[in-house]
C-alpha cells in the first residue's frame, strides 16, 4: 500500500508541472508570445546553463588538482572546501537537466500544434509549404536536442568519480588520501576535455537553432 502511495504521488506531482507548463505557455500565449518563441527562449536558456555547467566543471577540476597537492594545513578545511566545489559542479548539471526538459516540453506542444493545424489549411499549395517548415525545423530541432543530450549524458561519468574522491576524503582525513585522489584526477582530466568537446558542439548547434528560428521570425 506504500508503495502504490508513493507512485500516485509521484504521478500527481508529474501531472501537476506538465499541468503547469501548459497554463504557462497558454498564458503566454494569450500575451503574445507564440510557441515558438518560448522555444527560442528555453534553448537559450539550455545553452547558457550549457556554459555554465563546462565552466563550472573545469573550474571545479583546476581547485581540486590545486587542493590535493597537499603541502600541510587543514585537511577539514581541505574536505570542505572540495565538498563546496563538487556540490556546486552538481547544481549546474541538475540546471542543465532542468533546462533540456523545459525545451522538450515546449517543442512536443509546438509541434503537436503545428501537426494540427496542417489539417485546417484549405490551400493545398500552403499546407505543403507549412509542412515542409515543419519537417525542417524539427530536422533541427532534434538535431540539436541529441547534441545537448549528448554533452548532459557526459557529466554525471565526470562527477562520479569526483563524488566518490571527496566522500573517500571525508572518511581518510590524511594525506595519503591527498596522494590517492591526485592519481584519480588524471583520469577524470580526460573526461572532462570529452565533456568540454560535447558541451561546445551543443552549444553550436543550439546557436545554430535559435539563428534559424529568428530568421524564420524576421
Amino acid at each position: 500500500m506504500p508503495r502504490l502511495a508513493q507512485s500516485l504521488t509521484l504521478l500527481i506531482i508529474v501531472l501537476t508541472i506538465a499541468g503547469c507548463d501548459t497554463a504557462y505557455m497558454a498564458a503566454m500565449e494569450k500575451m503574445g508570445y507564440a510557441k515558438r518563441d518560448i522555444l527560442s527562449d528555453r534553448v537559450k536558456s539550455a545553452r547558457d546553463a550549457q556554459e555554465d555547467a563546462k565552466k563550472e566543471i573545469q573550474t571545479t577540476l583546476e581547485q581540486f588538482g590545486k587542493v590535493v597537492a597537499y603541502e600541510g594545513g587543514d585537511l577539514e578545511a581541505t574536505y570542505k572546501k572540495l565538498s563546496g566545489e563538487l556540490e556546486t559542479s552538481e547544481d549546474s548539471a541538475k540546471a542543465v537537466r532542468k533546462r533540456i526538459s523545459d525545451v522538450e516540453s515546449v517543442a512536443d506542444a509546438l509541434f503537436s500544434e503545428w501537426e494540427r493545424e496542417l489539417g485546417q489549411y484549405s490551400s493545398a499549395d500552403l499546407r505543403r509549404k507549412s509542412q515542409a517548415k515543419l519537417t525542417q525545423t524539427k530536422s533541427r530541432y532534434k538535431d540539436m536536442l541529441a547534441a545537448m543530450k549528448r554533452a548532459e549524458q557526459r557529466i554525471e561519468p565526470v562527477l562520479k568519480p569526483l563524488r566518490d574522491q571527496v566522500l573517500y576524503l571525508k572518511h581518510n582525513l590524511n594525506a595519503r588520501a591527498l596522494s590517492a585522489i591526485k592519481g584519480e584526477l588524471v583520469k577524470v582530466d580526460a573526461q572532462v576535455d570529452q565533456l568540454v568537446k560535447d558541451m561546445n558542439r551543443s552549444i553550436a548547434e543550439a546557436d545554430k537553432f535559435i539563428q534559424s528560428m529568428e530568421k524564420e521570425s524576421d
